[in-house]
């Protein structure tokens, strides 16, 4: 989210003695690198391509590495999905190496998108005739200035579906991995324990679930678990629309689950994924899509 930059950019440079400075990303460390080239699977269970050739990202901030480099900035290098950073050590580069990555990964992720957005950005990675596509998106749906404003589930599930839709009419055999919607009350918990973290909370990021951080009392308990909530039945829905799909992949809640810590949250928001964040949700992609067999 891009709200008060102003004001964020001055709390960030605040903290900078403690957060490493105003030019430089998130904790990296932690990342494996060791993990076994993927093969095909002797005798393929399934439609899935393990070891896909091209690579199309779809989504929102996450994808498009938002604050992972530089405060209220884009850092397409640190994604997850098709960044060239080595310390991320993205999808592209696990499985396509770098110089076809930069050939064959296209980002068409938005910051600030939400699921309502979805379809145009599946146009838009349909017409690079893509082996693999990416989507990590919902997060915003959720992170509103309130929780009524949260999208609708049935909305929700439409517009994923119109976005499938799109897909298939340019890229009918592209294959689709998705990514569970990460757990925001595991973000507040996490995050909370900054107080710099909570005053940049303040200026409007996810008011949702991360407004008024301390306080403990009914409503806002309430507030919290109807976000919680409405974030795993958008996790149902791209399970169920992802299995309706022959060449579509869930990653059955691994983000979700993921127990990240602050080391994978971004210095400048408490919010959006580190490059250590990024790298981890490159490891957990990576793992998903060379395996033999969708997750459970």
């Amino acid at each position: 989210m891009r709200t008060a930059a102003a004001a964020l950019t001055a709390l960030a440079c605040l903290g900078a003695g403690t957060l490493a400075g105003c030019g430089g990303g998130g904790a990296e460390g932690g990342v494996s690198r060791n993990e076994p080239a993927a093969s095909p699977s002797p005798s393929p269970t399934s439609d899935w391509n393990q070891r896909p050739r091209s690579i199309a990202a779809v989504g929102d901030s996450i994808t498009r590495g938002f604050d992972a480099c530089s405060v209220l900035t884009d850092c397409p290098e640190a994604s997850w999905a098709t960044g060239t950073d080595a310390s991320v050590r993205s999808l592209a580069l696990r499985l396509l190496g770098p110089s076809r990555a930069a050939e064959k990964s296209w980002n068409h992720a938005v910051s600030g998108s939400r699921m309502v957005q979805l379809p145009e950005q599946m146009a838009l990675a349909a017409k690079e005739r893509p082996e693999l596509v990416t989507v990590m998106t919902g997060a915003n749906d959720a992170c509103r200035d309130s929780a009524r404003l949260m999208t609708p589930v049935a909305d929700f599930r439409t517009y994923f579906e119109a976005s499938m839709h799109q897909l298939r009419a340019g890229a009918p055999k592209a294959r689709v991995y998705v990514s569970s919607v990460p757990d925001l009350k595991r973000l507040w918990s996490t995050g909370r324990t900054s107080e710099l973290g909570k005053k940049i909370w303040e200026l409007g990021i996810c008011r949702s679930m991360l407004a008024d951080a301390d306080d403990l009392g009914p409503a806002a308990v309430a507030r919290r678990e109807a976000v919680q909530d409405r974030v795993v039945a958008y996790n149902e829905v791209l399970r169920d629309v992802c299995a309706k799909d022959r060449y579509c992949r869930y990653d059955g809640g691994a983000v979700f689950d993921f127990r990240f810590t602050g080391t994978q949250l971004s210095p400048w928001d408490w919010f959006h994924p580190s490059r250590d964040g990024q790298a981890r949700l490159a490891e957990i992609a990576y793992r998903n899509i060379t395996a033999a067999e969708p997750p459970a």
